[in-house]
């Protein structure tokens, strides 16, 4: 599987958000996308990750950026995780696991001193031509949107 860099053009996507609607990379053509890929609706980080940037969301937007959720829960899952949080943006979901795979957020792992198959915690940001520009890694939940910006600070 090809590590995705900044640089290369990000994988097109296609799938179902927590409203049934259908959201596509090529409909934010001429957006930055923060692309945030994470395990599991209603845990713990994920949680954390997903109230950052909600908390941010404004600050998010007027520098001109969309953010778009990634995790292999279901659209009804999405839906309540959505909900009980009023999260303002879409949450994809890939129970077929097909975004996180394109994208290489999706394999093995070393969690709790083991070797697990799942998703990695991973945030793509896509410029308004369709190329990745950034790529995190080390995601920190709490402080998801600050991380973000700081990469955006010299710019």
């Amino acid at each position: 599987m090809t590590q995705l860099t900044a640089g290369m053009p990000a994988p097109h996507f296609e799938g179902t958000d927590q409203n049934g609607n259908t959201v596509k990379l090529s409909d934010f053509l001429g957006k930055k996308v923060v692309l945030y890929f994470y395990p599991k609706d209603n845990t713990p980080g994920c949680t954390a990750e997903a109230c950052n940037l909600r908390d941010n969301y404004n600050d998010l937007l007027q520098k001109g950026f969309v953010v778009l959720g990634v995790s292999p829960d279901s659209e009804k899952s999405h839906l309540n995780f959505s909900g009980k949080y009023n999260l303002p943006f879409p949450l994809i979901a890939d129970t077929e696991k097909k975004i996180l795979t394109a994208y290489g957020a999706y394999g093995e792992k070393m969690m709790y001193g083991k070797k697990v198959t799942g998703v990695i915690r991973t945030t793509f940001i896509i410029d308004e031509k369709g190329i990745i520009e950034k790529v995190i890694k080390k995601v920190n939940t709490k402080e998801h949107a600050a991380q973000i910006f700081k990469m955006y600070d010299n710019v």
